[in-house]
Protein backbone atom coordinates (compact mmCIF):
# COMPACT_ATOMS: atom_id res chain seq x y z
CA UNK A 1 0.00 0.00 0.00
CA UNK A 2 1.21 3.49 -0.87
CA UNK A 3 1.34 5.37 2.44
CA UNK A 4 1.32 8.76 0.71
CA UNK A 5 -1.83 8.36 -1.38
CA UNK A 6 -3.58 5.71 0.56
CA UNK A 7 -3.98 3.60 -2.60
CA UNK A 8 -3.24 -0.06 -2.67
CA UNK A 9 -0.39 -0.98 -5.09
CA UNK A 10 -0.83 -4.25 -6.86
CA UNK A 11 2.12 -6.42 -7.79
CA UNK A 12 2.89 -7.79 -11.27
CA UNK A 13 1.84 -11.25 -10.26
CA UNK A 14 -1.52 -9.95 -9.10
CA UNK A 15 -1.99 -8.13 -12.42
CA UNK A 16 -1.26 -11.30 -14.36
CA UNK A 17 -3.76 -13.23 -12.25
CA UNK A 18 -6.46 -10.68 -13.02
CA UNK A 19 -5.55 -10.68 -16.70
CA UNK A 20 -6.13 -14.40 -17.09
CA UNK A 21 -8.97 -14.79 -14.65
CA UNK A 22 -11.67 -14.08 -17.26
CA UNK A 23 -14.93 -15.97 -17.27
CA UNK A 24 -14.57 -19.49 -18.65
CA UNK A 25 -17.58 -18.79 -20.89
CA UNK A 26 -15.40 -16.82 -23.29
CA UNK A 27 -12.62 -19.36 -23.41
CA UNK A 28 -12.49 -21.43 -26.59
CA UNK A 29 -9.70 -23.69 -27.82
CA UNK A 30 -9.12 -25.32 -31.21
CA UNK A 31 -7.18 -28.54 -31.54
CA UNK A 32 -6.54 -30.33 -34.79
CA UNK A 33 -9.36 -28.62 -36.60
CA UNK A 34 -12.01 -29.26 -33.90
CA UNK A 35 -13.63 -26.47 -31.95
CA UNK A 36 -14.09 -27.26 -28.23
CA UNK A 37 -16.69 -25.13 -26.49
CA UNK A 38 -16.73 -24.82 -22.71
CA UNK A 39 -18.83 -27.21 -20.69
CA UNK A 40 -21.17 -24.38 -19.73
CA UNK A 41 -22.92 -24.89 -23.10
CA UNK A 42 -21.77 -21.73 -24.84
CA UNK A 43 -22.19 -21.99 -28.61
CA UNK A 44 -19.59 -19.37 -29.50
CA UNK A 45 -16.83 -20.25 -31.97
CA UNK A 46 -13.55 -18.51 -32.75
CA UNK A 47 -15.18 -16.79 -35.73
CA UNK A 48 -18.69 -15.81 -34.71
CA UNK A 49 -19.46 -14.42 -38.16
CA UNK A 50 -18.84 -17.58 -40.18
CA UNK A 51 -18.82 -20.26 -37.51
CA UNK A 52 -15.56 -21.70 -38.91
CA UNK A 53 -12.01 -22.07 -37.72
CA UNK A 54 -9.96 -19.14 -38.92
CA UNK A 55 -7.39 -19.50 -41.69
CA UNK A 56 -4.70 -18.58 -39.20
CA UNK A 57 -5.64 -21.49 -36.98
CA UNK A 58 -5.86 -23.82 -39.94
CA UNK A 59 -2.25 -23.18 -40.83
CA UNK A 60 -1.18 -24.60 -37.48
CA UNK A 61 -2.40 -28.08 -38.29
CA UNK A 62 -1.28 -30.44 -41.02
CA UNK A 63 -4.88 -31.63 -41.53
CA UNK A 64 -5.73 -28.37 -43.24
CA UNK A 65 -2.72 -28.27 -45.55
CA UNK A 66 -3.18 -29.55 -49.07
CA UNK A 67 0.23 -30.36 -50.44
CA UNK A 68 0.43 -29.82 -54.20
CA UNK A 69 3.69 -30.48 -55.98
CA UNK A 70 4.88 -28.35 -58.83
CA UNK A 71 3.71 -29.76 -62.11
CA UNK A 72 0.59 -31.40 -60.67
CA UNK A 73 -2.56 -30.64 -62.67
CA UNK A 74 -4.94 -28.12 -61.20
CA UNK A 75 -8.27 -29.52 -60.02
CA UNK A 76 -11.00 -29.65 -62.64
CA UNK A 77 -14.45 -28.39 -61.76
CA UNK A 78 -16.12 -30.56 -64.38
CA UNK A 79 -14.21 -33.57 -65.66
CA UNK A 80 -16.89 -34.32 -68.25
CA UNK A 81 -16.10 -31.15 -70.18
CA UNK A 82 -13.23 -31.04 -72.66
CA UNK A 83 -11.63 -28.17 -74.54
CA UNK A 84 -12.69 -27.97 -78.16
CA UNK A 85 -9.13 -27.96 -79.50
CA UNK A 86 -8.33 -31.14 -77.55
CA UNK A 87 -11.49 -32.77 -78.89
CA UNK A 88 -10.42 -32.04 -82.47
CA UNK A 89 -6.94 -33.35 -81.73
CA UNK A 90 -8.27 -36.58 -80.19
CA UNK A 91 -10.38 -37.09 -83.31
CA UNK A 92 -7.22 -37.05 -85.41
CA UNK A 93 -8.22 -33.90 -87.31
CA UNK A 94 -5.08 -31.94 -86.44
CA UNK A 95 -2.85 -30.88 -83.57
CA UNK A 96 -4.19 -28.66 -80.77
CA UNK A 97 -2.32 -25.64 -82.10
CA UNK A 98 -3.73 -26.19 -85.58
CA UNK A 99 -7.18 -26.69 -84.03
CA UNK A 100 -6.99 -23.20 -82.53
CA UNK A 101 -6.45 -21.83 -86.05
CA UNK A 102 -9.43 -23.77 -87.39
CA UNK A 103 -11.63 -22.48 -84.56
CA UNK A 104 -10.63 -18.87 -85.23
CA UNK A 105 -11.38 -19.22 -88.96
CA UNK A 106 -14.96 -20.24 -88.14
CA UNK A 107 -15.06 -23.73 -89.68
CA UNK A 108 -15.90 -25.51 -86.43
CA UNK A 109 -19.41 -25.55 -84.97
CA UNK A 110 -20.96 -27.01 -81.80
CA UNK A 111 -24.67 -27.87 -81.84
CA UNK A 112 -25.07 -25.82 -85.02
CA UNK A 113 -23.38 -22.70 -83.63
CA UNK A 114 -20.04 -21.54 -85.03
CA UNK A 115 -17.46 -21.26 -82.23
CA UNK A 116 -14.71 -18.64 -82.41
CA UNK A 117 -13.73 -18.66 -78.73
CA UNK A 118 -10.39 -20.27 -77.89
CA UNK A 119 -10.68 -22.41 -74.78
CA UNK A 120 -14.34 -23.21 -75.43
CA UNK A 121 -15.38 -26.42 -73.66
CA UNK A 122 -17.85 -28.98 -74.94
CA UNK A 123 -20.03 -31.30 -72.87
CA UNK A 124 -21.07 -34.92 -73.37
CA UNK A 125 -23.78 -35.05 -76.03
CA UNK A 126 -22.61 -31.96 -77.89
CA UNK A 127 -22.46 -32.37 -81.67
CA UNK A 128 -19.19 -31.06 -83.10
CA UNK A 129 -18.83 -30.45 -86.82
CA UNK A 130 -15.81 -29.51 -88.91
CA UNK A 131 -16.49 -28.27 -92.44
CA UNK A 132 -20.04 -29.61 -92.16
CA UNK A 133 -18.95 -33.14 -91.16
CA UNK A 134 -19.80 -34.53 -87.70
CA UNK A 135 -16.75 -35.60 -85.69
CA UNK A 136 -16.48 -38.66 -83.45
CA UNK A 137 -13.53 -38.16 -81.11
CA UNK A 138 -13.69 -41.32 -79.05
CA UNK A 139 -10.22 -42.21 -77.85
CA UNK A 140 -8.81 -45.25 -79.61
CA UNK A 141 -8.01 -48.13 -77.25
CA UNK A 142 -5.90 -51.24 -77.83
CA UNK A 143 -6.06 -53.93 -75.15
CA UNK A 144 -4.18 -57.23 -75.28
CA UNK A 145 -5.54 -60.18 -73.26
CA UNK A 146 -3.90 -63.51 -72.49
CA UNK A 147 -7.13 -65.49 -72.66
CA UNK A 148 -7.62 -68.39 -70.24
CA UNK A 149 -9.54 -71.55 -71.01
CA UNK A 150 -13.32 -71.63 -70.55
CA UNK A 151 -14.27 -68.21 -71.99
CA UNK A 152 -16.04 -67.73 -75.32
CA UNK A 153 -15.19 -64.89 -77.68
CA UNK A 154 -18.41 -62.92 -77.97
CA UNK A 155 -19.81 -59.62 -76.74
CA UNK A 156 -22.74 -61.28 -74.99
CA UNK A 157 -23.94 -64.84 -74.57
CA UNK A 158 -27.69 -65.55 -74.25
CA UNK A 159 -26.88 -68.88 -72.60
CA UNK A 160 -25.07 -67.13 -69.76
CA UNK A 161 -21.65 -68.64 -70.43
CA UNK A 162 -18.49 -66.78 -69.45
CA UNK A 163 -17.30 -64.37 -72.15
CA UNK A 164 -13.97 -62.67 -72.74
CA UNK A 165 -15.64 -59.29 -72.22
CA UNK A 166 -15.82 -59.92 -68.46
CA UNK A 167 -12.01 -60.15 -68.43
CA UNK A 168 -11.46 -56.71 -69.97
CA UNK A 169 -14.44 -54.77 -68.59
CA UNK A 170 -12.15 -52.69 -66.38
CA UNK A 171 -9.59 -51.99 -69.10
CA UNK A 172 -11.17 -48.73 -70.28
CA UNK A 173 -14.46 -46.82 -70.33
CA UNK A 174 -14.70 -47.07 -74.12
CA UNK A 175 -16.47 -50.08 -75.61
CA UNK A 176 -13.89 -52.33 -77.26
CA UNK A 177 -14.39 -55.38 -79.47
CA UNK A 178 -12.34 -58.56 -79.95
CA UNK A 179 -10.25 -58.75 -83.12
CA UNK A 180 -10.95 -62.18 -84.52
CA UNK A 181 -11.82 -64.98 -82.12
CA UNK A 182 -10.47 -67.86 -80.05
CA UNK A 183 -12.75 -70.77 -79.27
CA UNK A 184 -13.73 -71.66 -75.73
CA UNK A 185 -10.92 -74.16 -75.07
CA UNK A 186 -8.17 -72.19 -76.82
CA UNK A 187 -5.90 -69.97 -74.74
CA UNK A 188 -3.54 -67.15 -75.65
CA UNK A 189 -3.44 -63.72 -77.20
CA UNK A 190 -6.61 -61.86 -78.08
CA UNK A 191 -6.64 -58.19 -79.06
CA UNK A 192 -9.49 -55.79 -78.28
CA UNK A 193 -9.98 -52.36 -79.82
CA UNK A 194 -12.53 -49.74 -80.86
CA UNK A 195 -10.41 -48.88 -83.89
CA UNK A 196 -12.48 -50.30 -86.74
CA UNK A 197 -9.81 -49.70 -89.37
CA UNK A 198 -7.22 -51.54 -87.32
CA UNK A 199 -9.56 -54.48 -86.66
CA UNK A 200 -10.41 -54.77 -90.34
CA UNK A 201 -6.76 -54.67 -91.32
CA UNK A 202 -5.73 -57.41 -88.88
CA UNK A 203 -8.55 -59.78 -89.86
CA UNK A 204 -8.62 -59.24 -93.64
CA UNK A 205 -6.79 -61.96 -95.62
CA UNK A 206 -5.14 -59.29 -97.75
CA UNK A 207 -3.01 -58.05 -94.85
CA UNK A 208 -1.88 -61.52 -93.76
CA UNK A 209 -1.59 -60.99 -89.99
CA UNK A 210 0.76 -63.69 -88.70
CA UNK A 211 -0.38 -66.04 -85.94
CA UNK A 212 1.73 -68.61 -84.09
CA UNK A 213 0.15 -71.45 -82.09
CA UNK A 214 1.50 -74.09 -79.74
CA UNK A 215 -0.60 -77.22 -80.28
CA UNK A 216 -0.54 -80.41 -78.24
CA UNK A 217 -2.15 -83.43 -79.88
CA UNK A 218 -3.26 -86.85 -78.65
CA UNK A 219 -0.52 -88.86 -80.43
CA UNK A 220 2.86 -88.30 -82.09
CA UNK A 221 2.90 -86.55 -85.47
CA UNK A 222 5.27 -87.92 -88.09
CA UNK A 223 7.56 -85.69 -90.13
CA UNK A 224 5.73 -86.74 -93.29
CA UNK A 225 2.47 -85.42 -91.90
CA UNK A 226 4.17 -82.17 -90.84
CA UNK A 227 5.04 -81.74 -94.49
CA UNK A 228 1.42 -82.36 -95.46
CA UNK A 229 0.31 -79.60 -93.11
CA UNK A 230 2.74 -77.21 -94.80
CA UNK A 231 1.84 -78.22 -98.35
CA UNK A 232 -1.85 -77.79 -97.65
CA UNK A 233 -5.03 -79.80 -97.05
CA UNK A 234 -8.42 -79.63 -98.70
CA UNK A 235 -11.07 -78.74 -96.13
CA UNK A 236 -14.81 -78.12 -96.53
CA UNK A 237 -14.18 -74.38 -96.99
CA UNK A 238 -11.21 -74.66 -99.33
CA UNK A 239 -7.53 -75.54 -99.36
CA UNK A 240 -5.49 -74.33 -96.40
CA UNK A 241 -1.88 -74.75 -95.33
CA UNK A 242 0.44 -73.86 -92.47
CA UNK A 243 3.35 -71.55 -93.30
CA UNK A 244 5.50 -73.43 -90.78
CA UNK A 245 5.00 -76.57 -88.68
CA UNK A 246 7.67 -78.13 -86.49
CA UNK A 247 8.20 -79.95 -83.21
CA UNK A 248 8.44 -77.98 -79.98
CA UNK A 249 11.61 -79.02 -78.11
CA UNK A 250 11.76 -82.18 -80.24
CA UNK A 251 8.46 -83.49 -78.85
CA UNK A 252 6.38 -85.07 -81.70
CA UNK A 253 3.16 -84.48 -79.74
CA UNK A 254 3.77 -80.74 -79.41
CA UNK A 255 3.73 -78.80 -82.64
CA UNK A 256 4.44 -75.15 -83.26
CA UNK A 257 2.50 -73.82 -86.26
CA UNK A 258 2.58 -70.48 -88.05
CA UNK A 259 -0.20 -69.35 -90.37
CA UNK A 260 -1.92 -66.29 -91.78
CA UNK A 261 -5.37 -67.76 -92.39
CA UNK A 262 -8.26 -66.32 -90.38
CA UNK A 263 -10.65 -69.25 -90.91
CA UNK A 264 -12.63 -70.44 -87.92
CA UNK A 265 -11.00 -73.24 -85.83
CA UNK A 266 -8.48 -73.74 -88.63
CA UNK A 267 -5.69 -75.26 -86.50
CA UNK A 268 -7.96 -77.87 -84.91
CA UNK A 269 -9.57 -78.73 -88.25
CA UNK A 270 -6.22 -79.17 -89.98
CA UNK A 271 -5.05 -81.72 -87.41
CA UNK A 272 -8.45 -83.44 -87.38
CA UNK A 273 -8.18 -83.89 -91.15
CA UNK A 274 -5.12 -86.07 -90.52
CA UNK A 275 -6.76 -88.02 -87.69
CA UNK A 276 -5.38 -86.10 -84.69
CA UNK A 277 -7.24 -84.51 -81.79
CA UNK A 278 -5.88 -81.25 -80.40
CA UNK A 279 -5.68 -81.57 -76.62
CA UNK A 280 -4.33 -78.07 -75.91
CA UNK A 281 -4.05 -75.03 -78.14
CA UNK A 282 -2.35 -71.77 -77.19
CA UNK A 283 -1.87 -68.70 -79.40
CA UNK A 284 1.56 -67.37 -78.48
CA UNK A 285 1.85 -64.60 -81.09
CA UNK A 286 -0.62 -62.40 -82.94
CA UNK A 287 0.80 -60.10 -85.64
CA UNK A 288 3.83 -58.56 -83.89
CA UNK A 289 2.42 -59.04 -80.37
CA UNK A 290 3.69 -61.69 -77.96
CA UNK A 291 2.78 -63.01 -74.49
CA UNK A 292 5.93 -61.66 -72.87
CA UNK A 293 5.27 -60.47 -69.28
CA UNK A 294 1.52 -61.09 -69.67
CA UNK A 295 0.23 -63.85 -67.32
CA UNK A 296 -2.80 -65.92 -68.21
CA UNK A 297 -6.08 -64.11 -67.55
CA UNK A 298 -4.50 -60.64 -67.48
CA UNK A 299 -4.59 -57.79 -70.00
CA UNK A 300 -2.44 -54.78 -70.81
CA UNK A 301 -2.67 -51.74 -73.07
CA UNK A 302 -0.45 -51.64 -76.13
CA UNK A 303 2.42 -49.19 -76.15
CA UNK A 304 2.58 -46.34 -78.67
CA UNK A 305 5.41 -48.18 -80.41
CA UNK A 306 3.36 -51.38 -80.74
CA UNK A 307 0.37 -49.46 -82.11
CA UNK A 308 2.54 -47.63 -84.65
CA UNK A 309 4.10 -50.93 -85.76
CA UNK A 310 0.67 -52.53 -86.28
CA UNK A 311 -0.44 -49.56 -88.37
CA UNK A 312 2.69 -49.69 -90.51
CA UNK A 313 2.68 -53.43 -91.09
CA UNK A 314 1.22 -54.74 -94.34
Amino acid sequence: MNTRTGRTRTTKSENSEKKFSKSPKSKVTATKGKVNTPKSGSTKTPNTKTGEVSARDKRKYIDFKEKVKKGDPLPSFNEDEIRLNKYLSNAGICSRREADVLIQTGVVSVNGNIILELGYKIKPGDVVQYDGETINAETKRYVLLNKPKGFITTMDDPMGRKTVMTLVKKACKERVYPVGRLDRDTTGLLLFTNDGDMAKKLTHPRYQAKKIYHAEVDKPVSKEELEKLKKGLDLEDGRTRFDEAEYVNGNPREIGVELHSGKNRIVRRMFEALGYTVVKLDRVQFASLTKKDLPRGYFRHLTEKEIAFLKMSK
